[in-house]
């Protein structure tokens, strides 16, 4: 039986390629064009049809239709329609020759394109390429890369991946291990291995090669990829590795990139729209909602206009964003997400260490020195205390105090301003009086900042929140339970409240009880709002991080749907935004402070409390792993939205604790 066709568009039923040709000739006669008929037609026509109504239309009319749509229409609208115009791989062809004629080269579509074809779609591109323009592709890219990233994309480019479905369980134990020898298992990286393993193995059989790996080194392949390779040779294995996981998924962060921050990348988002067209759209579709929590149709909608958008829109065929059920493909990758999650040890590191030849004496001395007399000396004030760590901090604090006699933090508050005092001072407390001091900002005044509130809560461990509620109680004479009380209510104040106990289950994941409360939550979503909101808090404020993941995969196979598409649809607010953070924190917790930063950032001005507190916050915990997230989300690196998005003194504090560009 065939595989179910997942493209959204197809043949047309009472296909006229001569009919249509002549429609085409009529819009485009006379003054001006009716672009509508042109967009109409020709997003309505598969590609094979679209190539008969070309030979029709030079037939008929003695002349070529691409140039006559090219003298019609304008701008990105007449690019989109051409390409449309174009055959596959004739097309891929002309997009790999862009990318690497003139001074730079492309790499970004070099890899896409080699990454994720098909050995029968590379065979008619080196074909395509050949007859387009009269050359050798492989010479081309030989003459114009090098190094590893070189010999992978000639690999690639012989079209000669394995295609047979039957697995050796012997083979897949041998690749994995042979992977882990070549890289985490030795000093230095045996390059040739994973080139050899990862442009020839069959899609099946490394999806298995996957699984065994992340037994063998309690991470997966896109981790030590991460780690053991560098530039692009790292981002095209990184490619091949999330085609041979998911087609779907590698294209729905490709579009994703394409579209956000300011500015689109109209050649990635065109080449994407018509090459998956016909093959996956459906898939990428479900992919890009499950993964970014929009539709990729309003995702267009918000970010093209006029006819460019309306043909897109035509492309993507449909809009997901309040569908509840998965897709297959979908259902699975969902399931898959949560299983690597739930399996993968993550290594956290922070950006600031302890200091070497620490002396809190002479740092102390530094510091007054730094604050006497007329005007402040803030260089020596930022680089004592960005290099030290929070527990050095503290000594120079009571060392300040007891040499001096002075209180350090008043002393601090007294000669410095604005954001500048206040990340020094973050810096200088106890991450308890910090926290502390963050839960009170985020509660007086006249608006309450919950995102702050659901951040601190949901991501502390029990013993960062109860030492955080009894900071708080001795700084402000009262509980931190009374002030949210005061200060929130409803579902929102009791999912606060169960937080701020501190009393998370601290237990590894328990599979039969995971099941347990999958199907419970899964019941639920057909319950009262009221009802839903109760179970949900129920479990998911209580149960251990690694009990969670279990449960979240296992929600995927009792109700087919996606944890946080339920969220989304059923719930509002801030109960919704609290769940939300749960399950992001879940899921990848670094991402999810990476996602906190950029939104701190994006747009105009900037959130400089939620910066603040998140960079002082995980400097010492997670803050390199969230570098990275950020960098692998927002093709950014987090250094770079600090120096564009902040300056001064406040800047340069910021970017030691960063302690890096990626």
């Amino acid at each position: 039986m065939g595989k179910e066709f997942r493209g959204t568009i197809a043949d047309h039923p009472d296909f006229d390629a001569g009919s249509d040709a002549e429609a085409l000739y009529d819009a485009m006669k006379g003054f001006g064009s009716d672009k509508e008929a042109i967009l109409d037609l020709i997003t309505s026509r598969s590609n094979a049809e679209r190539q008969e109504i070309r030979a029709a239309y030079k037939s008929q009319f003695g002349k070529d239709l691409i140039d006559d749509l090219k003298y019609e229409l304008t701008g990105k609208f007449e690019r989109l329609i051409v390409v449309l115009m174009r055959p596959p791989a004739y097309h891929d062809a002309k997009e790999i020759k862009d990318a690497i004629k003139g001074a730079g080269t492309d790499e970004k579509c070099l890899i896409e394109i080699l990454a994720s074809r098909t050995n029968e779609q590379i065979h008619n591109l080196v074909a395509a390429y050949k007859d387009a323009y009269g050359r050798d592709l492989e010479e081309d890219v030989i003459g114009d890369t090098s190094g590893h990233f070189k010999k992978m994309l000639v690999v690639l480019l012989q079209g000669t991946r394995e295609e047979d479905d039957v697995v050796s369980e012997d083979l897949v134990e041998q690749d994995a291990q042979d992977l882990y020898d070549a890289g985490e298992a030795q000093w230095g990286t045996d390059e040739a291995k994973f080139i050899m393993l990862l442009g020839n193995r069959s899609v099946i059989h490394l999806q298995l090669v996957f699984d065994e790996y992340q037994k063998i080194a309690e991470k997966s392949i896109e981790d030590s990829i991460k780690s053991e390779l560098s530039g692009d040779f790292e981002r095209l294995m990184l490619a091949v590795v999330q085609c041979i996981r998911s087609k779907p998924m590698f294209f729905a962060k490709r579009l994703y990139k394409s579209m956000k921050g300011l500015g689109t990348a109209d050649n990635t988002l065109i080449r994407i729209m018509v090459s998956r067209s016909e093959i996956d759209m459906l898939d990428i579709r479900e992919c890009f909602r499950l993964r970014y929590e929009k539709s990729l149709y309003n995702m267009i909608q918000d970010d093209t206009s006029g006819d460019y958008k309306r043909t897109l829109l035509k492309l993507c065929g449909g809009d997901d964003d309040m569908a509840g059920e998965f897709f297959p493909e979908a259902a699975q990758i969902a399931y898959k997400m949560w299983e690597i999650s739930a399996m993968t040890k993550v290594q956290l590191r922070g950006t600031v260490r302890l200091y070497q030849n620490f002396d809190p004496a002479s740092d102390a001395q530094a510091l007054r020195k730094a604050m006497k007399g007329f005007g402040t000396d803030e260089d020596t004030i930022i680089d004592i205390v960005a290099h030290r760590s929070n527990a050095q901090r503290q000594e120079i604090r009571q060392t300040f105090k007891s040499l001096l006699g002075r209180d350090l933090l008043a002393d601090l508050k007294s000669e410095l301003s604005k954001n500048l005092q206040r990340l020094i001072l973050g810096l200088m407390m106890t991450p308890a009086e910090f926290e502390a001091k963050m839960m009170k900002k985020a509660m007086e005044g006249a608006g309450t900042d919950e995102h702050a509130l659901i951040e601190i809560l949901v991501t502390r461990s029990n013993q960062e929140i109860q030492e955080m509620c009894s900071a708080y109680q001795n700084a402000y004479k009262k509980s931190l339970e009374d002030a949210i009380t005061s200060d929130t209510s409803g579902h929102f104040k009791r999912i606060l409240i169960s937080l701020a106990q501190g009393a998370r289950e601290e237990d590894p994941a328990d599979m039969a009880r995971a099941l347990e409360d999958a199907q419970e939550l899964a019941d639920a979503c057909n319950a009262d709002p009221g009802d839903l909101e109760d179970k949900f808090m129920s479990i998911l404020c209580t149960r251990s991080f690694p009990h969670l993941r279990r449960v979240f995969q296992e929600f995927v196979r009792c109700s087919n749907k996606d944890i946080e598409q339920i969220i989304k649809k059923e719930m509002s607010g801030d109960v919704k935004n609290a769940m939300f953070a749960i399950v992001r924190s879940v899921k990848n917790q670094p991402s999810y402070f990476a996602d906190r930063l950029y939104k701190a950032m994006k747009g105009l001005g900037t959130d400089d409390r939620a910066l603040i507190r998140i960079m002082v916050s995980r400097s010492e915990i997670d803050l390199f792993n969230i570098r990275k997230e950020f960098k692998e989300t927002h093709d950014a690196s987090l250094h770079e939205f600090i120096q564009g998005d902040t300056s001064g003194d406040y800047r340069k504090t910021l970017l030691i604790l960063c302690g890096g560009e990626d």
